[in-house]
């Protein structure tokens, strides 16, 4: 099936806990993917597979899967809800084409579904919103909706109205059609009714039905018009704009039910179908020059045009590495060379498969639209394009967080050693959040995540995936350095040992540069004291030396070099005697320049009921942190707040113990800020042992 019309490339994205994996299951279930529903809290979800996953009963990696509905292809991808995953998210929309963010009906909009929601938006990911766990004490629709508007800055649009609360909650009314869909209590999905609107309903439901054609004709002038002067438009008419009004971000359809009891996902199927776009209605990727400006082309969705490919995911599992990736444009076949521009090499692939969680079928062939995974791949990295290599063109990269915590980690005994190598190697080509470094002076391996789930989790998989028993130190914090002053400086590297020698001096400034802006350098040179092609040598000089900072050796940022002047000798000067330079000029300045430790501050999203909350933000002060507001919801207050990362370790201990187990948080890197002198006194003393 060729049709790109009836294709939709979706995501399941929410909050960890909102629902996301067990939605998944219910549409497997309804599109006749697998007849037996499997539970999150049992560990058997379909989705779930890996052995972390089904005993935490949270989602770690993004699975793929493929199903039909009403004809049409849809290629789902279930995605963590964890703060420490979210990477897996961020990489998942860049290759989707729409999205179902899934909130929690009586948690509303959390911390983890407003990054998700954030990343959708930076992705122009077309979305529809699913009110899920209606059936809970506490639940809501309406109040999440009007989260969604306040928090979020979005505007829903109502499709589906609840009937009955909480644990009376029994079906939906579909606006559109004006019809009560009512399940009974067998918690088989097909044993629905469709019938008329409970009579207590009859207002709202005109209310709210209103309001969505209202707001669906603004998307259409015709209609528009039409609808003023008292016509209304009929149902397929009223569809098409919906549709065009959520292809352009202008508003997201809302649905609500409850997955676990299996009410009120046919019509968010449905929605689906009828409202995300198909791949060729999205904006097409731009491609990018080696250097990675944009050329002004973009991969075109179509079978025919030159292949255009994105690896998004790695996955190793029993048959070796499985490269999932996203066709823009063109086809693969079995068999075929194709090129990975990043690397210029090409790379045969030798077979093609549809996925389904953990299990796959083979097909011969892919095109234009398509999610697969690729076996054979043998140098493809996460963000890299596979092209037609007598075309090629490289898509728009993906940019990934740096780490903000790690461990040492060593193996048990000598004949580990080789095992672990191995298997860091296959993790870090899955997970490009995660790395893994040798530190030079102890040679303990390192290993560096987003959280303490995170490596948690990494540690777990290299036991029970790989059989490698380590040993793990304490966590670490990655600090920066960067300087205070202004300092303005000269330097000379001069060396004369008999024929040719070196010279090269520079005549510089060193000082703070913006926040956040990393290394910046700049030329003032007029006239040709210090010739052109000795600036990049200069500049290579200072950014490697940077990698250093002078006071406990963590990289230092936030730094502007600008070149003021300097002299050079016919014969002796050279690139590498300015590289030099500029490195001596780096070690002689930067202690001037009042150099400084600077530490990662967290951003933190804490839930605890209303009788701990002094406990808790008295601990949070403790920790150095500072509450920065709090909101109350039904069920207990959020508290919103930011400390640094190096007094957060073990706080979910603590937390769980000071609000009796019923406290939750997630925490998110938000910036680098200045060390506290005595921490920073700690931190120096620490590296020096």
């Amino acid at each position: 099936m060729t049709d790109l019309s009836r294709y939709r490339n979706i995501g399941i994205f929410a909050h960890v806990d909102a629902g996301k994996t067990t939605t998944t299951e219910r549409i497997l279930k309804l599109t006749g993917k697998i007849h037996k529903l499997g539970e999150v809290h049992d560990g058997a979800a379909t989705t779930d597979f890996m052995d972390q996953e089904k005993e935490r009963g949270i989602t770690i990696q993004s699975a793929a899967t493929t199903c039909f509905w009403k004809d049409h292809r849809l290629n789902i991808i279930d995605t963590p809800g964890h703060v420490d995953f979210t990477i897996e998210v961020y990489r998942s929309l860049k290759v989707l084409d729409g999205g179902v963010g899934v909130f929690c009906g009586s948690g509303g909009v959390e911390p983890q579904s407003e990054t998700n929601w954030r990343y959708a938006n930076d992705s122009e990911v077309a979305r529809i919103i699913y009110v899920n766990k209606l059936d809970r004490v506490g639940a809501d629709f309406f109040r999440v909706v009007d989260q969604v508007k306040r928090i979020l800055a979005a505007k829903p649009l109502v499709m589906v109205l609840p009937i009955g609360k909480q644990e009376n909650f029994k079906g939906v009314v579909d606006l559109l059609t004006r019809k009560s869909w009512v399940w009974d209590d067998s918690g088989d999905p097909m044993n629905y009714t469709i019938g008329e609107v409970p009579d207590d309903m009859k207002d709202d439901v005109e209310q709210y039905r209103a309001e969505l054609i209202e707001t669906a004709v603004e998307t259409d002038e015709e209609v528009m018009m039409a609808y003023l002067e008292g016509q209304e438009p009929d149902i397929e008419t009223l569809k098409r704009c919906i549709r065009k009004g959520t292809i352009n971000l202008d508003f997201f359809p809302t649905y609500c039910g409850s997955s676990f009891k299996n009410k009120g996902v046919q019509l968010v199927l449905d929605a689906v179908v009828d409202y995300l776009p198909d791949p060729t209605e999205v904006k097409p990727q731009p491609e990018v020059d080696l250097e990675g400006n944009e050329t002004g082309q973009f991969a075109i969705v179509d079978p025919d045009k030159p292949l255009r490919s994105l690896a998004f995911k790695i996955m190793d599992d029993r048959y070796g590495a499985l490269t999932f990736v996203r066709l823009y444009s063109g086809r693969m076949q079995k068999g075929q060379n194709i090129l990975n521009t990043f690397t210029g090499k090409e790379e045969r692939i030798s077979r093609i498969v549809m996925m389904h969680a953990n299990s796959r079928e083979e097909i011969d062939s892919a095109s234009a639209g398509d999610i697969v995974a690729l076996l054979g791949m043998k140098n493809t990295q996460t963000g890299h394009t596979l092209a037609d290599p007598d075309d090629p063109a490289t898509l728009e990269p993906m940019v990934f967080p740096d780490p903000v915590i790690s461990i040492a980690i060593a193996a048990k005994d000598k004949g580990h050693v080789d095992k672990l190598a191995n298997a860091l190697g296959k993790m870090v080509a899955e997970d490009p959040s995660f790395r893994v470094e040798t530190d030079e002076e102890s040679g303990e391996t390192i290993l560096k995540g987003m959280g303490e789930l995170h490596l948690d989790i990494k540690v777990d998989i290299l036991k029970r995936t790989h059989g490698v028993e380590v040993i793990v130190g304490k966590p670490q914090v990655a600090y920066r350095e960067t300087i205070s002053k202004r300092i303005q400086d000269s330097y000379t590297h001069k060396k004369q040992s008999g024929g040719s020698g070196q010279f090269g001096k520079i005549d510089y400034t060193i000082e703070p540069g913006e926040p956040g802006s990393g290394f910046s350098f700049e030329s003032k040179v007029v006239g040709g004291n210090v010739p052109k092609e000795y600036w990049p040598a200069i500049e290579k000089g200072f950014r490697l030396s940077c990698d250093q900072g002078v006071l406990a050796k963590y990289p230092c940022v936030d730094v502007k070099v600008t070149l003021l002047d300097g002299a050079y000798h016919a014969v002796d000067s050279s690139a590498i005697a300015f590289e030099i330079a500029a490195k001596a000029a780096y070690r002689q300045s930067i202690p001037k320049a009042g150099p400084k430790i600077l530490e990662p501050i967290m951003k933190l999203d804490v839930f605890t009921p209303d009788e701990h909350v002094g406990d808790v933000i008295g601990d949070i002060s403790r920790r150095r942190g500072m509450v920065q507001g709090q909101e109350s919801g039904p069920t207990g207050v959020r508290i919103k707040a930011e400390a640094p990362l190096s007094e957060m370790f073990g706080y979910i201990g603590d937390l769980r113990s000071m609000t009796s187990g019923r406290g939750q948080f997630s925490m998110e890197f938000s910036h680098y800020a200045d060390c506290p002198n005595n921490v920073a006194e700690e931190v120096i003393a620490a590296r020096k042992k």
